[in-house]
């Protein structure tokens, strides 16, 4: 099996399954509980949360941990709306393209009398942070924008952002799900005021995240209960989860340059190589994406059909975000940065890591190569593409 999905989840690291196994054996006690086997537990999170902290350039005390990105997204998104209509600010600026943990809070709001502004994306699916100053207004609470995109892997401008939000004393949240780990990510240097991530992105255990909030910031909380999290989060922390995310992020981050020049070049070979199927395009910047992202769409297929024979083939793929998978609509992301929908339908989204090998990359090529043309020439559609009955999207 070749394993090219990592963008929706990554393989659990050694480190961080031997963290929690150790965890689970000798630190099993309740962090809350004030007797020595539960003060144990609490000085075993508190370390977490340093570890975790040193690698995204914050202080400890501004980690809480959450369920994952989604939760973090929400509890920031609702933090600072709550925290805007005290002030009698109820407008929030983000991107067309976020993530649906994103996107629904923000429908969810305008239900309760929120105008939300989504930005444009231009073609190379990057947001300017000129943009961004342009749509801030004197009503405005929040300003959250993705630091890169989880379908096209697209990198934005997040320190420039950023530096106009806090010019403009705008709060300004980042869903960093995809970067931390992959990229440098320096929440202080930055200027960002809220940042979300999720540990099995970076090969972490599932269902453990955290949100970072910049002192000052007070979040509002989602679960009600118990005082754990300084009274931000309730509930008893999985605190093997936790000490698995830390260890998996001090791994990603330790060897992070390493990685990034490593499967840069890979997936530079990647985009080369499907870049020589006919009427087919790379999705997004080449140059401001993630190392091991590349999307691409292909004229006259459909990307279901396309991800089922790769999977025949012994390759892991996806046609956009997992969350969406099930969807028979086209990515809103790739409609934002302006593809039609018969060519969203054609997407296919390759996420390759540290342990993928040249090999594999070639017969990645190869197998998608022969997908393409076998799906094309079976097809009604891409029979009028030829002939000339209906017009190509793409050039070549």
């Amino acid at each position: 099996m070749i394993y090219a999905d990592n963008a929706a989840t990554t393989k659990m690291s050694r480190a961080a399954m031997d963290a929690m196994s150790a965890c689970m054996a000798d630190c099993w006690g309740n962090p809350s509980s004030l007797y020595a086997h539960g003060q144990r537990a609490k000085e075993v999170l508190e370390d977490a949360r340093e570890r975790i902290a040193a690698c995204l350039g914050c202080s400890a005390r501004e980690v809480t941990f959450t369920s994952g990105g989604s939760e973090a997204d929400n509890q920031a998104i609702l933090t600072a709306a709550r925290l805007g209509e005290k002030q009698g600010k109820k407008h929030i600026v983000s991107t067309a393209f976020e993530h649906h943990a994103v996107l629904h809070v923000l429908e969810k709001l305008e239900k309760e009398g929120f105008e939300v502004t989504l930005l444009d994306v231009h073609r190379d699916g990057i947001v300017t942070a000129q943009q961004v100053e342009d749509a801030i207004r004197a009503d405005t609470c929040l300003v959250t924008v993705m630091y890169a995109n989880n379908e096209i892997g697209t990198i934005q401008p997040i320190s420039e952002i950023g530096q106009v939000c806090r010019r403009k004393g705008v709060l300004f949240h980042t869903d960093a799900v995809q970067a931390a780990g992959h990229i440098p990510v320096s929440f202080r240097e930055q200027y960002i005021d809220m940042l979300s991530l999720s540990a099995h992105k970076f090969h972490g255990p599932k269902g453990i995240g955290a949100l970072v909030a910049r002192k000052g910031v007070r979040l509002e909380p989602l679960i009600h209960g118990g005082a754990q999290e300084r009274g931000k989060r309730a509930g008893t922390e999985n605190l093997p989860a936790i000490v698995g995310m830390a260890a998996a992020l001090e791994e990603a981050c330790r060897n992070l340059e390493q990685n990034a020049e490593r499967m840069s070049a890979l997936r530079d070979r990647l985009i080369d190589g499907l870049d020589q199927i006919p009427y087919g395009e790379l999705n997004g910047s080449r140059k401001d994406r993630l190392p091991g992202n590349v999307n691409f769409c292909f004229e006259g297929i459909e990307g279901e059909s396309l991800l089922l024979l790769l999977d025949d083939k012994g390759i892991c793929a996806s046609s956009g975000s997992a969350c969406t998978s099930g969807s028979l609509d086209p990515s809103h992301v790739l409609l934002a940065i302006g593809r039609p929908h018969e060519v969203a339908h054609g997407s296919l989204r390759l996420s390759i890591s540290e342990e993928t090998t040249p090999q594999e990359v070639e017969t990645i090529i190869s197998s998608v190569a022969d997908v393409v043309d076998y799906l094309r020439n079976m097809s009604p559609f891409w029979r009028d593409l030829m002939t000339g009955k209906r017009q190509h999207v793409f050039d070549k």
